[in-house]
């Protein structure tokens, strides 16, 4: 049973983007926009470099921000606010994933590589706020960004995490390998499985996962 792979858990870690809101609310089609547009400012470019780059930074550093920090020296502060600046409007309700995670067992917290702002703002349109005991943003992880190790470390030793009694769901499956090194149960939350070490579960939909694990963990 999948209960019983969870029964020792008691730290349970949830990403937000794309794990906590399902990929078709596409937030992230906003978000994109307003990076490309902070590039092309911040660096004097056209479009096409700064989408560009955006990528690229992404791909080899894990998030935009890191990338233009380490070869720009970009203040991540304005950025952040500025790119997160998105509608919310269409986020849904989830009341019965709010249950799923309320009746978990153990510390529950949110760690993101956008700001804690901006998650307790999607967790408010999704009605998830106040189920959390603790929201991490990149700025609690001195702006170093998942898949880091050093990030998670830094979150870690904040939250009191014991990652041998730990769970991580998470869209972006990079961001599951430092966890899985840790000890930690990982679950990959997205349409689409992936097979890789790393990756202990897969599940395309978060609250019918959750609700497998209740009466698991006592």
């Amino acid at each position: 049973m999948v209960a019983d792979a969870f029964s020792h858990v008691r730290h349970w870690v949830f990403d937000l983007d794309n794990t906590l809101y399902p990929p078709e609310a596409r937030l992230f089609d906003q978000i994109e926009v307003r990076m490309t547009a902070y590039v092309m400012d911040a660096l004097g470019i056209d479009r096409a470099r700064a989408d560009h780059l955006r990528r690229h930074y992404w791909r080899h550093y894990g998030t935009t921000l890191a990338g233009l920090m380490r070869e720009h020296d970009v203040d991540p502060t304005p950025y952040l606010t500025d790119v997160h600046d998105i509608d919310l409007q269409h986020l849904q309700k989830a009341p019965n994933l709010a249950a799923r995670i309320s009746n978990l067992s153990g510390r529950k917290i949110v760690y993101t590589n956008g700001s804690a702002p901006y998650a307790q703002k999607v967790l408010e349109a999704r009605g998830l706020d106040g189920i959390f005991d603790a929201i991490y943003g990149v700025e609690h992880a001195n702006f170093l960004p998942k898949p880091e190790k050093d990030a998670f470390d830094i979150i870690f030793a904040k939250d009191g995490v014991q990652a041998t009694r730990g769970a991580m769901f998470e869209d972006d499956t990079r961001n599951l390998k430092a966890p899985h090194a840790l000890g930690m149960k990982t679950v990959h939350v997205a349409p689409t499985p992936e097979v890789a070490d790393h990756i202990h579960h897969h599940t395309d939909d978060l609250e019918a996962f959750l609700s497998q694990l209740e009466g698991g963990a006592k």
